[in-house]
């Protein structure tokens, strides 16, 4: 096993760089990639990097060039042999192939494109901008940059001492959390922890300590560097930012209110069984499942991913039984900022009732709070989202108006069109 606190004491980037492969990505971003590719290719798209948390100064805590040299570098990275073989020969969700020739092809000779980077005040502002396919795959790796320099910066004036006692808390409070989860019958939970993690390094060991503790409870890993090398289940799904582009790219409030079924229309074409997961909120879950089409209604589950998870829950099993469709046979993946005494809740209400499931991000990956003066270390939330689909601004609403991002006339608009009412504000942990 790594000695984590010694390759930190020792850092050296360039023999120990933060991205270290294309696939060190969320499996859903391959999985959307593959479908943009086949569906929306030659849309124009700009990314931008998000920091939620104002009060902590990026600019001010990582280097530009250091920062820079982390993304030049990303940017010299091409898929490997081995890791082509993998995604093209192994087997995903059940299904061999999951990946098409044309898309592997395309994949395995892409450079990701430039990248804008300017200091703007304490913040820094980096945007990505170009075709679709392209333009995707740099979210994940820009986050994890970001996350990982963070975390080098605090962690610089630290002895090595105190970094073996860091890390040696840090071990002690996620194995903690561990034990607490072993005991709950029929557990699935999944590593969701890859865009907001403390390093590579830190996730690695994390998946291997819920592999020893959870045994089959541990379902998978949502990195597909990670799930290659420990040969665990790569998982995911779809996220917010298909409906957001969708939805940017349409003319008129009723294409606009069909842009999220077309999404989803797009995605029953190429999968099926455990892939066929509803995300409902980018644009208010309540509405969505109304005005949800029939066939809708026979997909395996639906992820909750903003808002009270408890409700969402009750919302999608009432719509389930107002189709027809039995519940208890539906998978419900909870995964917005979740820890352990919450899992162990959720799963309590819900186990017999649906098949709950639950995706485990930051606070399995970065849950560093109390270990440091200042609590420096403390997650944060950042996000690199779609801003523009063909030069017109994207929208999300979400369930939680503190996640809405847009603006403020397409929000109203946008509000409008879906018919979303007033919303409860939640505090945004991660």
């Amino acid at each position: 096993m790594v000695d984590i606190a010694t390759r930190v004491y020792n850092h050296n980037w360039k023999i120990d760089p933060i991205v270290r492969s294309l696939i060190d990505t969320d499996f859903y971003k391959l999985l959307m990639c593959q479908s943009v590719f086949r569906n929306k290719r030659d849309t124009q798209v700009t990314f931008s990097l998000i920091n939620r948390s104002k009060s902590i100064p990026l600019a001010d805590l990582i280097d530009e060039g250091e920062l820079r040299e982390q993304l030049d570098h990303i940017r010299s990275l091409s898929l490997k042999r081995g890791e082509s073989t993998w995604l093209r020969g192994n087997t995903f969700y059940g299904k061999r192939q999951m990946f098409r020739p044309d898309f592997m092809e395309w994949f395995e000779n892409l450079r990701l494109p430039p990248y804008h980077l300017e200091r703007v005040g304490d913040q820094y502002e980096l945007t990505f901008e170009g075709s679709w396919p392209e333009v995707m795959l740099w979210e994940i790796p820009a986050l994890s940059v970001l996350m990982e320099l963070r975390s080098r910066a605090v962690l610089r004036g630290m002895g090595k001492f105190e970094l073996e006692v860091l890390y040696a808390r840090a071990m002690t409070k996620l194995w903690t959390k561990v034990e607490t989860l072993r005991g709950v019958d029929g557990l699935r939970i999944a590593d969701f922890g890859t865009r907001r993690r403390h390093s590579y390094l830190w996730q690695d060991w994390c998946v291997q300590a819920m592999l020893e503790g959870l045994g089959e409870k541990f379902v998978g890993t949502s990195n597909c560097l990670i799930a290659m090398k420990r040969e665990v289940e790569a998982i995911g799904t779809n996220a917010h930012e298909l409906p957001m582009v969708y939805a940017a790219l349409a003319e008129t409030d009723d294409e606009l209110r069909q842009a999220p079924y077309d999404v989803l229309a797009d995605w029953q074409e190429e999968h099926d069984g455990n892939l066929r997961i509803i995300l409902p909120d980018t644009y208010g879950t309540k509405g969505f499942l109304e005005d949800a089409p029939d066939w809708l209604a026979g997909w395996t589950g639906i992820r909750v991913d903003s808002g009270d998870p408890a409700e969402g829950a009750e919302i999608a099993m009432r719509w389930w039984q107002d189709r027809g469709e039995d519940p208890r046979e539906k998978m419900v993946i909870f995964s917005d900022g979740l820890d352990a005494d919450k899992i162990v809740e959720l799963q309590g209400q819900f186990a017999g009732r649906v098949k709950p499931s639950f995706g485990w991000g930051t606070l399995l990956t970065n849950d560093f709070r109390g270990l440091t003066p200042d609590d420096a270390l403390a997650p944060f939330s950042l996000v690199c989202k779609a801003v523009s689909a063909n030069g017109k601004p994207t929208v999300k609403l979400s369930d939680n108006p503190n996640k809405a991002m847009g603006p403020a006339d397409e929000i109203a608009r946008y509000k409008r069109v879906f018919d979303v009412g007033a919303q409860a504000e939640i505090d945004v942990i991660v």
